[in-house]
Parts: structure tokens; C-alpha cells; sequence
């Protein structure tokens, strides 16, 4: 079992402690306020939180958790330091670090005179790159250390929902958290051990962002929620059981499909139906800002995609894919089309390869080209063979994902300017000639 102290002994803090300490983790917590202190050390919780209470009076009286106000004793006296302190929004709404700040200079300082390695692992709600861009310079500065060699670093962000905190401590959806040297990942992945859950070890701002999106995210399903229930209110029906037979469909509805960054969404269902929806609730007079923003996001990702193609300065550009998703003809409300028409009205000269449209025109179905208002002769842009279509490309956009294509995009992104709208191979990035949207 470790030895840790917890700084802050605020909400997180005194969670993190007491659990801690329940799976036998000798743990010292560190606070400035010494009415909290004294709470600690009497066996008595300074919060209330369901269970805390007795978790507290179980581990102090154990002689596994106990306070103090001394960094110093803290320090020597641990092996890994938890940082858990508040990180509230400042005037201009950043994210605040007055106190991640002054506990990282404070445990710099203890670092000074001790000898022998110890972890400093990140808690608190801080944006991606404040461990490498504020936390290790202060955490550097005042040790005289430097991290990764004398002292590791990690951030291990936390998901606890108050009034079931405990719970969610030893039953959480995930744990992520990432790590600059092996000593931290170990010390992380052995606290996890018993996790019934997915575990991600990853870098550090990747561990920092998951925590930004997951709240995010709760923060996004309650207004989206509230405005559904609004607009079912003004139809003389309950939102909430809409809502509960939505979330029974754990096909679609809670599905990862639709959470994979990347263009934009179209088709004959997604487009029309927000634009009813919001039209409806106009007439009832209910606002949709959430609904509207969707729309207006939706529409961002053409631009930027539109951006992404001007900056390659091409004058021929291959399209690989114009129906509005893979597998399908159906070009109705397709993304791609559209961004395919801003680029021929551009000046640009546009061909695509796009093999379901091609096998429906070839085949002279009636519903060939079925939903395109906005590609001016595709038939006559079409090519069959992608070789072709991309030997005489000065850039290619990749729209829709074709697994066969893959062997000839990749040697063709080595010496052509890739636009890639769905992530041909996870390993590439930004960079050099090829560009991701969302990577």
C-alpha cells in the first residue's frame, strides 16, 4: 500500500482521502483552514456527503488517515502527493489557478529537501496543457528538480457527482489519467487495480481535455433534455417520458457512433427533422438555443472544411465520396455535396470518386444522383477508377471512408495534399501535407 498525501480538503480532497485510506492507503491531508484539519483528525467529516461521515470516523480511527497543515510533514512523510484543490473561473471566465499554483510552489519547495523520488498527481480541474505549461515550471522552479527524473508528475481527474460520491469513487464509468514518467503510471495503475471499468493511460493534456469534455458532455445532455421537455410541455406531453424511452435505445440513442469527431452530419432525417422541431417549437413559442447552435455548428464544419481546401491552394481536387454518408446513393442534404459545390463555384475543378453513386448511374437507375440540388453536372465529374481520379488530383478530400480505397489514399497521401474528413489510419495527424479536421 502507498503512502499519500491529499492537498486540499476541500469536496475532492476529503473524498479522495477517506477512500483512500478505506482500501488501506496510509493518507495525510493537507489543507490551510485548520477547522477542517480539526474536523479530520476528531473523525468527523467537514462536508456533508452521504457515508463520508462514518468513512472518516472508520479511517482516522484506524490510524490510516489523519491532517495536517505542514507541507513539509506531508511531503516526507509520503510517497505521492494528490493535488485537489479549487480551480474556480476567473473574471473573464479561464479557468482559475491561484490555488493549483500556490500548492505546486509549496510542494516544490518540500520537494527541495527530500531525496528520495516522489509523484505529484494533478486532480483538480485544470485545462489541457496547465500540468506541462504551468504545474511542472512551478513544480521545476521550486524543487530545483527536474520532473520525469526526481520527481514524477501525473493527472488523474476525478468523476464524482456529490451525494453519490463514494459510490461513484469505487464504481466510476472510467478512469483516465496520464503520466510523465513510469513510476506515476505504476503508482496510478495499482490505485485502479480493482476498477470494474475501462482504465486509459494516456499523456497528460489527453487526461486534462477528458475531464473538460465529460462535463461538457452531463452539461449538453441536461440543456438538451430541458429543451426537449420545453418543447413537449407546449405540445401537452411529458418530457420526461420522452426522454426515458430515448435513453432505452442504447443502440442509437447512447450509441459511440455518433460521438466520433469528424465532418458534418446530413441526409434525409437529421437536417429536416431539427429544422420541424425548431419550427414547431417557434410556433408554440418556445426558444431553442441549443437546437440552433447544433445547426449553426453543423454548418461551421463545411466552412472549415472549405477552409482547410483553400489553404491548399489546388486547382483540381479529387472528392472521394459525395453521398451524404458511405454505403448509400443518397445524396440528399449531403455535406459533401455541398462542399463540393462551394468548391466549383470557387473556380476549382472538381472530380469524385464515389463508387455507390457511380454504380447507380452506370446501372441507369431512375434514382440516380437521387437528393443532389447542389452539384452541377455530377454525372459528367464521376470517375470510376480512384487511380485515375488521383493521379490527376493536385489535392484529394477524403469525404466518405471506402475500405477498399485505403491501400491507393495511402501511397497517394505521400506525395499529394490529403483533406482528411473521416480519419483514414488513426496514427495521422495535422501536419506536413495532410490535413484532419478534428486531428
Amino acid at each position: 500500500m502507498a503512502r499519500i498525501s491529499v492537498f486540499g480538503i476541500g469536496y475532492v480532497g476529503v473524498v479522495a482521502a477517506a477512500c483512500l485510506a478505506k482500501a488501506g492507503h496510509r493518507v495525510t491531508a493537507v489543507d490551510v483552514d485548520q477547522g477542517k484539519i480539526d474536523a479530520v483528525n476528531a473523525g468527523t467529516s467537514p462536508i456533508v456527503e452521504k457515508g463520508l461521515g462514518a468513512l472518516v470516523a472508520e479511517t482516522v480511527g484506524a490510524g490510516l488517515l489523519s491532517a495536517t497543515a505542514s507541507v513539509a510533514e506531508a511531503i516526507s512523510g509520503s510517497d505521492a502527493s494528490f493535488v485537489c484543490v479549487g480551480t474556480p473561473s476567473g473574471p473573464d471566465g479561464a479557468v482559475g489557478l491561484t490555488h493549483v499554483a500556490e500548492v505546486c510552489k509549496a510542494i516544490g519547495g518540500a520537494l527541495a529537501a527530500k531525496d528520495s523520488f516522489h509523484s505529484v498527481v494533478l486532480r483538480s480541474t485544470i485545462v489541457p496543457g496547465t500540468c506541462e505549461g504551468t504545474c511542472i515550471p512551478l513544480l521545476e522552479q521550486n524543487s530545483g528538480k527536474t520532473a520525469g527524473e526526481a520527481f514524477g508528475v501525473g493527472y488523474y481527474p476525478e468523476f464524482l457527482r456529490e451525494g453519490t460520491a463514494i459510490e461513484d469513487y469505487h464504481d466510476p464509468g472510467l478512469v483516465v489519467f496520464g503520466s510523465l514518467d513510469p513510476v506515476t503510471e505504476t503508482l496510478l495503475r495499482e490505485i485502479n487495480s480493482d476498477m470494474d471499468c475501462a482504465v486509459h493511460a494516456v499523456d497528460l493534456r489527453t487526461a486534462e481535455m477528458v475531464k473538460y469534455t465529460s462535463n461538457s458532455w452531463r452539461a449538453v445532455k441536461v440543456s438538451f433534455a430541458n429543451e426537449i421537455g420545453n418543447i413537449s410541455k407546449s405540445c401537452g406531453l411529458d418530457g420526461q417520458t420522452v426522454m426515458e424511452i430515448l435513453c432505452s435505445d442504447h443502440k442509437v440513442a447512447i450509441s459511440p457512433y455518433f460521438m466520433r469527431p469528424g465532418f458534418a452530419f446530413g441526409g434525409s432525417c437529421l437536417p429536416k427533422d431539427i429544422r420541424a422541431l425548431r419550427h414547431l417549437a417557434a410556433r408554440k413559442g418556445v426558444t431553442t438555443p441549443l437546437l440552433g447552435a447544433v445547426e449553426a455548428a453543423n454548418a461551421e464544419q463545411i466552412d472549415r472544411a472549405e477552409t482547410l481546401v483553400a489553404e491548399a491552394r489546388a486547382r483540381r481536387v479529387g472528392l472521394i465520396g459525395v453521398s451524404f454518408k458511405a454505403g448509400t446513393d443518397d445524396l440528399r442534404e449531403s455535406p459533401l455535396a455541398e462542399l463540393a459545390s462551394r468548391l466549383i463555384r470557387s473556380g476549382i475543378s472538381v472530380e469524385i470518386y464515389d463508387p455507390f453513386v457511380f454504380e447507380a448511374f452506370a446501372a441507369g437507375h431512375a434514382t440516380a444522383g437521387r437528393g443532389n440540388a447542389a452539384v452541377p453536372d455530377l454525372e459528367t465529374r464521376l470517375v470510376g477508377n480512384l487511380d485515375t481520379l488521383l493521379e490527376r488530383s493536385d489535392a484529394i478530400v477524403v469525404g466518405n471512408l471506402y475500405t477498399d480505397a485505403l491501400p491507393s489514399l495511402a501511397r497517394a497521401a505521400a506525395r499529394t495534399p490529403m483533406i482528411d474528413l473521416t480519419r483514414l489510419d488513426r496514427s495521422l495527424v495535422s501536419g506536413g501535407g495532410y490535413a484532419g479536421i478534428c486531428w
